[in-house]
């Protein structure tokens, strides 16, 4: 739409657009993070806005659009209301876009390639084109950005070693160029601005040159003489540093060669040698070798050996010099006309050196017979006059035959064995003059690899010759590898780092070469997890150990040499792995349950807590504490013996929970706790009590028209234990009365009823002694209690039943057990007639509604007087053995009324 409106109102403004464009500059830095403000368009193009110069005329909204995103679009944040232009999410960085060191590099819109005179030759611009609208203001604005750099780069070389090569003749203030300069991205200031060198050894240092273009360049200065005999190299480090704050920095490793010159010139370590040679030597004798030195290199240290021109011809001609080597040979047979004294002067010839000089004063003796002559035929591999013979060769191998003569043929020669080793020479038969030469004991490389024998032969004028020979042991492969230990004994924590080193094994093997070479290897029993490095011996451990799994591993190693057949040697690893406080002491259970009868005596063994530490020594062990409860329970802490300090009552507490804590005696500790629970099992330590009757005292009045199975009162006991010890059985084990087996108690309940209907001899005070017992183990507990009923009418004389309470009653003792399922027991009626029982019956009847009218009536009028005190808590136990003794107690009778 926008291009649209420029494209209509376009020709019809032309002029007014061109005449009102304008240019804006502004500057920042590379890096900024998003949001930054780079510029307000509409404050510093003077625009009016909302609210401005006259606010009473309405200003139509301006509006700011880029008129192009190109490459520099990306980098702002034009807000198209204010004309606020921010930097965006897009980072600028002056080094990626820039990447011309020199000039003004342009990003940006339609006319990128264009440049302002405003930027410094080193700028960096961006430039944007932004339309303003609407129609009166409208202008397009050309926003030119220049990014100011930030040291925010390093010098770098381009290579890390820089060689530079200096001859060592170079005078002192000698400047080299070094070719690889460190370069920085940053420009101005933040640019490299010097070098220096770590360390200049005393004789460099470093100078920087600017070019045209700005552009330094190190140069390597020579502050020092230089020798390359003395020293041929310099490693040092240079170092490049900017000018950002603070300075960053880049380093190159700088090696100096010093390149030889010819600076030195052969020379002799004697100026003069003096030998001796006898008229009779062979063409081709060696006479003497000359040798000179020179210190420089290559070339330069070109030596060639000449004669004199002192030298007289025939010198020359009798000894030959070999110009490469200095080796002098005699050249032609010594006779009689052969002058006896010599005179070699010799040249030692450098390039551009001035010759050194040694003389060789050669003594010629003649002789005037010939010498014994000594020719070998080896049989033995030979080369150069080096023989080789293998180890373990048997006895008697035979090495060569030595022919023995005399050139004269006049003398007689003998000769013999000269030097050490496991050698013979002895005349070889029947053959006259020859020897043969032979080994007497097996050879071993190991102990000696070169011997040196000399065959000397002499006639009997005492003349020798001497006929060397070497004798070079070839190796065999006849000696294992050796271990330095057998038995390897190893130790390491546990939970070690996986890939942990252990040891290093060591095997040497006397032969030689490949032979002796040594590889390692795991034995078969080696677990997977240890690994051994074939070359170094190295053994190491893939993976954690557990001590609590496996504290000891033992396996062998092998080492094998490289001979063929290869030989090996085994040696045993022994690997003891070291406890380290990683378990916490864990019991057997996570709860104890424990039953205790109630009064068990204290400190007696209440039961054992089973607690284990996997670990060892004295991380595994266990001391155990009671974290609660500690008054009253104490646990030995070595056997885990839990014990109460004091006897413990059931009926005072059934059940006790303890936490124990067991810690291990590592460090740090650890630690874990257990539940126990103890429960208290009764046992009968309690005997019933009696609650009611509350006393041996009081009595109840049981009226004579008591229907029989009427209850009549009853005994109610309590047991403080439990269980079977807890079950009260009742039982009369005592009675006294006019007819005292008239009343039945319930063994369950305790409820006393009539028996039987009570006639009028019956009246009277019955006295039930009644047996309250439990059920206990192994001894039931009782307890007992007197019940008195008083049969009557009426209670008219209230003392004198209290007089009878106060006597001891005869009552003889039922020795017998009651029994809870006891069935009340009926006594039978004989009857011959039915008819007068009927008759009977209704007289007594009729009497007897008669009998509780008229007792009712005065019960009625003797309420009013008769007091009724509580009932006293009283608890009596009477003996079942003897007579009784009642307190008497002064008790008011109790009625009882049956319907």
């Amino acid at each position: 739409h926008l291009l649209l409106f420029l494209l209509f109102v376009g020709p019809f403004n032309c002029f007014a657009s061109y005449s009102r464009a304008t240019e804006l500059f502004y500057s920042l830095n590379e890096g900024l993070p998003a949001g930054v403000l780079i510029g307000s368009l509409a404050r510093d193009l003077r625009l009016p806005t909302a609210g401005g110069q006259h606010p009473a005329v309405p200003q139509p909204p301006l509006s700011f659009t880029l008129a192009s995103r190109g490459l520099g679009g990306q980098y702002v944040q034009l807000d198209n209301r204010s004309g606020e232009l921010h930097t965006s999410a897009v980072e600028i960085d002056r080094e990626a876009l820039c990447v011309e060191s020199s000039g003004t590099t342009v990003f940006g819109g339609a006319d990128a390639a264009s440049s302002s005179s405003s930027p410094s030759s080193e700028s960096c611009l961006l430039l944007l084109d932004v339309l303003v609208l609407p129609q009166e203001y409208f202008r397009l604005v050309k926003v030119k950005i220049a990014i100011r750099d930030v040291n925010d780069n390093a010098p770098r070389f381009p290579v890390p070693h820089i060689h530079l090569s200096v001859p060592e003749n170079a005078p002192v203030n000698t400047r080299l160029a070094i070719e690889h300069p460190a370069l920085d991205p940053d420009v101005g200031t933040n640019s490299v601005q010097t070098y220096r060198l770590r360390d200049n050894y005393g004789v460099f240092t470093l100078d920087v040159e600017e070019n045209e273009s700005g552009e330094r360049t190190p140069y390597l200065i020579v502050m020092g003489a230089l020798d390359r005999e003395t020293r041929e190299e310099y490693v040092t480090v240079i170092v490049a540093e900017d000018g950002g704050t603070p300075p960053l920095v880049g380093s190159a490793t700088l090696t100096i060669g010093i390149s030889d010159i010819n600076d030195n010139c052969p020379q002799f370590s004697d100026s003069q040698l003096n030998i001796t040679l006898y008229g009779n030597s062979s063409l081709g004798t060696h006479v003497a070798t000359v040798h000179a030195v020179d210190m420089d290199l290559g070339s330069n240290a070109q030596i060639t050996y000449s004669y004199s021109q002192k030298v007289p011809q025939p010198s020359r001609d009798l000894f030959h010099l070999d110009e490469t080597t200095g080796a002098i040979t005699l050249s032609s047979k010594v006779d009689g006309d052969t002058p006896r004294l010599h005179r070699l002067i010799i040249l030692g010839n450098g390039p551009g050196c001035i010759p050194a000089v040694i003389t060789v004063l050669v003594t010629i003796i003649k002789v005037m017979m010939r010498p014994p002559e000594v020719v070998p035929r080896f049989i033995a591999n030979e080369a150069e006059g080096v023989v080789y013979l293998k180890e373990l060769e048997p006895i008697n191998t035979p090495i060569a035959f030595f022919t023995i003569k005399d050139p004269d043929e006049k003398y007689k020669v003998s000769c013999y064995l000269d030097g050490d080793g496991p050698f013979r020479l002895s005349p070889y038969k029947p053959y006259n003059n020859e020897y043969l030469l032979e080994t007497t004991k097996p050879l071993d490389y190991e102990t000696q690899q070169l011997y040196e024998v000399s065959v000397v032969a002499w006639n009997s004028e005492g003349f020798h010759v001497n006929k060397a020979v070497k004798i070079q042991v070839l190796d065999d492969n006849d000696n294992s590898p050796v271990f330095s230990q057998q038995l390897i004994e190893l130790s390491i924590e546990e939970n070690n780092v996986p890939n942990a080193f252990l040891t290093k094994l060591h095997a040497t093997d006397a032969d030689s070469g490949e032979r002796g070479q040594v590889s390692y290897f795991l034995g078969p029993d080696a677990p997977s997890y240890f690994s051994l490095d074939k070359t170094t011996g190295v053994l190491t451990v893939s993976t954690q150990l557990d001590r609590e799994e496996k504290e000891k591993y033992r396996y062998t190693v092998k080492a094998v040499d490289s001979g063929f057949p290869p030989r090996e040697a085994i040696a045993t690893v022994t690997i003891t792995v070291l406890d380290k406080n990683d378990n916490s002491p864990r019991f057997i259970n996570k709860d104890f349950s424990f039953f205790v009868p109630e009064n068990f005596p204290g400190f007696g063994e209440i039961g054992v807590i089973s607690v284990t530490d996997a670990d060892a020594g004295q991380n595994g062990w266990v001391a155990l504490s009671v974290l609660n409860g500690s008054d009253i329970f104490v646990i030995d802490t070595g056997k885990g013996v839990l014990r109460a300090k004091v006897s413990l009552d059931r009926e005072q507490q059934s059940s006790y929970i303890l936490w124990i804590e067991a810690v291990d005696g590592g460090d740090p500790a650890l630690s874990s706790t257990a539940k126990i629970t103890i429960l208290l099992l009764d046992i009968n330590d309690n005997p019933p009590l009696v609650l009611f009757p509350q006393s041996n005292m009081s009595y109840l009045l049981v009226l004579p028209s008591t229907l029989p199975g009427s209850p009549i009162t009853e005994v109610y006991a309590v047991d403080k234990d439990t269980g079977m010890n807890a079950v009260i059985a009742y039982s009369i084990i005592g009675r006294r009365g006019p007819r005292p087996e008239s009343f039945r108690i319930d063994p369950k309940t305790g409820n006393i009823t009539l028996e039987e209907s009570l006639m009028q001899n019956d009246y009277g005070l019955y006295r039930l002694l009644v047996k309250v017992s439990d059920h206990g183990y192994p001894e039931p507990l009782h307890s007992t209690v007197m019940v008195n009923l008083f049969v009557n009418d009426t209670v008219s004389n209230e003392s004198y039943i209290e007089s009878l309470l106060r006597k001891e009653p005869d009552i003889s003792i039922e020795e017998k057990q009651p029994q809870i399922s006891i069935e009340p027991t009926h006594k039978k009626i004989e009857s011959t007639s039915c008819m007068p029982m009927l008759v009977a019956l209704s007289i007594i009847s009729l009497g007897s509604i008669a009998l509780v009218t008229g007792m009712g009536i005065y019960i009625c009028l003797r309420k009013g007087k008769n007091h009724h005190g509580a009932d006293e808590n009283l608890e009596v136990q009477i003996p079942l053995n003897g007579r009784i003794n009642l307190h008497m107690l002064e008790k008011k009778p109790m009625e009882i009324s049956n319907i």
